[in-house]
């Protein structure tokens, strides 16, 4: 295929896009290429939970000392985003998504193969170094692949890779890890990764380093208040969504009193419910971005509330559960509001992004776990997740006012 310019390295800020000088198709397959990625991170970092038994069973371990492996992954997640991005200021976003993506795979195929407890958690902390950088990085280039007004919508399909692994991947390669072994698992989940290599490898063409780029520039993300306000929005406001699904096993056998085999259908309307907040908040953000932002958080508040004082009524736990899953629908909304508010810094605030929804993710089943242990219940996750949520509206709430008042002056 030959090489051409294929999309812009303008700020999403200014507005300064171009459409790519390829085909419509063109454009899908590579929407699809960065979606599988998507898909292969998500299948990883979901399917590790179902598998614990299975790892701490091969490694003679407990199974809260497997869950170390869990806290690994997500702590190199939230360190490898920003690092990496300013590393590779200097590389183009087709190489970097390359090599990203050939280091997931390479950590997942090491990981199925690992002698010991020590290496494997090693590995899982390798492994989740790419992460957030590969998926802000895939938000970037779907986003300048489309007119200003359709970006969080390019993002959203991006992130589709992500939302139907819970649905799919997820339980797929956790059946296979259980039938045959979790190590088979990991090495399904580096296929995967080996795949979108060779897919981004053939459709994504070749783009120029952006003029200027440099670490120092990348860094410049840091000095802008915005861009910290937004990242506080995303480790605060998120952070209910996990708050509730980490524990949402326990909250439907012991306090809405249904069998265990019920728990995968409840997983089931979490995921049908990121998918659907994924679909329908990606257009709303192209409508109205901040409005979307602030919408979900103020949306959450009141529908998390709602699940702690139902979560005893089976019906009301279906429904909870997949509105909770509906809350992703501020995901791609807040992904692009970094973009704009990033400036020239777009690579370090997009892939730091998923560091700050990691954070959520451990400040939610912390703060979650301690309220449970205080005595309040499984149900009571709901007020935990109201609770973050109401943060995260006010941090908004703060940033819009201050970005009014600078406007202003």
């Amino acid at each position: 295929m030959t090489d051409c310019p294929a999309y812009s390295n303008a700020s999403a800020a200014d507005n300064r896009f171009e459409r790519p000088s390829i085909s419509p198709l063109m454009a899908i397959l590579i929407e699809v290429a960065l979606a599988a990625g998507g898909f292969g991170i998500g299948t990883g970092e979901f399917a590790i939970m179902g598998l614990l038994p299975n790892v701490a069973e091969s490694y003679q371990v407990s199974v809260p000392q497997a869950g170390h492996v869990i806290t690994a992954y997500a702590l190199g997640v939230v360190i490898g985003a920003p690092i990496i991005a300013v590393l590779a200021a200097r590389l183009s976003r087709k190489t970097l998504l390359l090599m990203l993506m050939g280091l997931f795979a390479a950590g997942n195929i090491l990981s199925a193969i690992a002698p010991d407890f020590v290496t494997f958690t090693a590995l899982r902390f390798i492994t989740g170094l790419p992460h957030g950088a590969y998926f802000g990085v895939a938000a970037l280039v779907a986003a300048s692949m489309v007119p200003p007004h359709r970006r969080a919508r390019a993002v959203g399909r991006v992130m589709l890779g992500l939302t139907i692994a819970t649905l799919i991947g997820t339980p797929v390669a956790t059946f296979l890890g259980q039938i045959l072994s979790w190590r088979s698992a990991f090495m399904l989940v580096g296929g995967i990764g080996a795949l979108t290599v060779v897919l981004i490898f053939l459709y994504l063409p070749k783009d120029e380093v952006a003029e200027g780029a440099s670490i120092r520039r990348e860094l410049g993300a840091f000095g802008r208040l915005q861009v910290w306000l937004t990242l506080a929005v995303a480790a605060t406001g998120f952070g209910g969504m996990f708050s509730i699904f980490s524990y949402i096993a326990k909250t439907t056998t012991d306090t809405a009193g249904l069998p265990a085999t019920t728990v995968a259908i409840v997983l089931a309307m979490f995921g049908i419910g990121m998918n659907v907040g994924n679909v329908l908040g990606s257009r709303m953000a192209d409508y109205s971005l901040k409005g979307t932002i602030g919408g979900m958080l103020a949306f959450n508040v009141v529908m998390m509330t709602v699940f702690s004082l139902t979560a005893h009524n089976p019906v009301m736990l279906f429904i909870c559960v997949f509105l909770t899953g509906c809350g992703f629908a501020a995901c791609p909304a807040v992904q692009t509001r970094l973009m704009d508010v990033a400036a020239d810094a777009q690579t370090l605030a997009a892939a730091s992004n998923h560091s700050a929804f990691n954070i959520a993710n451990a400040l939610g089943a912390w703060i979650g776990g301690l309220v449970i242990s205080w005595g309040y219940g499984y149900g009571s996750t709901g007020f935990v997740g109201a609770g973050f949520s109401a943060v995260g509206l006010v941090i908004f709430l703060i940033s819009i006012l201050v970005e009014r008042r600078s406007a202003k002056g």
